[in-house]
């Protein structure tokens, strides 16, 4: 035999070699695994929030007071003409104003209360004071934001 050093690995290396490569790649594949599962849910979340943000914006907009309640014909909210109008709308499928379907699978609910005693000071009264809550469901995730709308034009001339 000579003493030529010899290169290269023996099968006991290979095999050492082998089971710790695989060990880490396992784990790497189910981080990846784990994060692709959830991957969906900030998608879901944000267009929860876009809906919950486009209603309380659509309600707000509505005058303070009109000419009394009036019902929706399903998610048709076009006949809705003040922010009363919208309080008890709910378990409704997302749709436009007009009632054409939005995406799949989410509901919106909408709350109008007087605010008596609320947090707003100024000399408003309570009784010109509404609190809009918007609750946006999917599954069992929901979104729900809150805006405040006041008769600010009472007793203006």
């Amino acid at each position: 035999m000579s003493n030529k050093s010899r290169q290269g690995f023996t099968l006991v290396e290979m095999v050492i070699a082998m089971v710790i490569i695989s060990a880490a790649l396992a784990g790497v594949l189910a981080v990846l695994s784990r994060t692709s599962i959830f991957s969906a849910s900030p998608m879901a979340t944000k267009q929860m929030a876009a809906i919950a943000d486009g209603m309380l914006e659509e309600v707000l907009q509505k005058p303070f007071k009109a000419d009394g309640p009036t019902a929706a014909v399903g998610c048709n909210r076009s006949s809705f003409n003040e922010v009363s109008d919208y309080n008890n709308y709910t378990n409704q499928p997302v749709c436009d104003i007009t009632g054409t379907p939005g995406p799949a699978g989410y509901t919106v609910s909408v709350t109008v209360a007087n605010a008596g005693g609320s947090m707003l000071t100024g000399g408003i009264p309570a009784t010109d004071t509404y609190l809009v809550t918007v609750s946006v469901k999917k599954g069992g995730d929901s979104h729900t934001v809150k805006g405040w709308r006041t008769n600010f034009g009472k007793g203006q001339p």
